[in-house]
């Protein structure tokens, strides 16, 4: 849910605007006159934001992410244990 305000009204409870941003990934924005407006986000909710347009910036990883999703919200791969994982990679313990 997004929160509205103005930038007098986010001034005076710039605290407790701040716990909501950060507690329940709240986004805020503020309305400036005058101005453009501006939003208070959490750094990790803005860090996460970059870097999946990071990701999806190149269309063929777009895809390659984008199938595995739908792959996985289909359930048609089953989980794989991690010997079957290192078997099937080549991936040999030395001892």
């Amino acid at each position: 849910m997004t929160i509205h305000t103005t930038y007098s009204q986010a001034r005076a409870n710039l605290a407790s605007l701040c716990s909501q941003v950060a507690e329940n990934r709240e986004i805020v924005l503020i309305n400036r006159r005058n101005a453009e407006d501006v939003a208070l986000i959490a750094a990790s909710e803005l860090s996460s934001l970059l870097e999946t347009a990071h990701l999806l910036r190149s269309p063929g990883n777009a895809q390659r992410l984008l199938t595995a999703l739908n792959r996985a919200l289909s359930r048609s791969e089953h989980p794989q244990g991690i010997e079957d994982f290192k078997k099937e990679m080549g991936i040999v313990e030395k001892k």
